[in-house]
């Protein structure tokens, strides 16, 4: 993932009080709320700070832009949904691919606007937006492949086929958060099925990469 010019934004935090760590926290959780109800576009500095009930100078003060705020609450976003997709590396591999997809869905459940931020994003192709969600999506490809090849890396025919399993599975969320018409686990289970279906494809048409018996159960 790449990271921001906004970056140096953090200074203040760096060189402030515990205060000030928390003051940038809340303004970016206000950031979450209002980016998720209208466009970047659409707000202005002046709609910002009037919402957020604050001066607007200190979203300068943090930010140093509505750009540079803007990428914030975007990385702040995928923070939590990197963590749950690495964690449990002390699990088997089998246990290890429902908790990163239950912890996925759970994610996208209880924060949906944050989720649709990701996934959406909502400043057109803005290159650096693009690229925070590309790197959520390359986190977890690897953890998926690190626990059904035990590395990784791997090579370009299963990369691309995990990422497009991962796309669909960014769809269906999308669509389930709107229309919650299944229970969470059944939502689980069914992209364990998709990527089991995924995996003995990527087998069918590179045998060095063998599906794992959990996936050639999902038949």
């Amino acid at each position: 993932m790449t990271n921001s010019p906004q970056r140096g934004a953090d200074r203040p935090g760096a060189r402030g009080t515990d205060r000030s760590l928390a003051r940038r926290a809340e303004l970016i959780v206000i950031g979450r709320k209002l980016f998720a109800d209208t466009s970047y576009d659409a707000l202005s500095m002046d709609d910002i700070a009037k919402q957020a009930h604050v001066a607007k100078g200190l979203i300068y003060y943090y930010f140093r832009s509505k750009r540079g705020y803007y990428l914030a609450i975007v990385e702040d976003s995928v923070a939590e949904l990197i963590s749950r997709a690495a964690s449990g590396l002390e699990l088997p591999p089998e246990e290890r691919v429902h908790r990163t997809i239950d912890g996925y869905l759970r994610y996208a459940e209880h924060n949906q606007a944050a989720y649709r931020t990701i996934i959406s994003g909502g400043v057109g192709f803005d290159a650096e937006v693009l690229a925070i969600r590309d790197g959520v999506r390359e986190a977890i490809v690897e953890t998926i492949a690190e626990g059904a090849y035990g590395r990784p890396k791997v090579g370009p025919l299963p990369r691309t086929a995990l990422l497009g399993w991962l796309c669909s599975v960014e769809g269906a969320t999308l669509d389930w958060i709107d229309h919650r018409g299944l229970p969470r686990d059944l939502m689980r289970e069914l992209l364990v099925k998709m990527l089991g279906g995924t995996m003995r494809a990527i087998e069918e048409l590179d045998v060095s990469y063998p599906a794992p018996q959990a996936a050639r159960r999902t038949t």
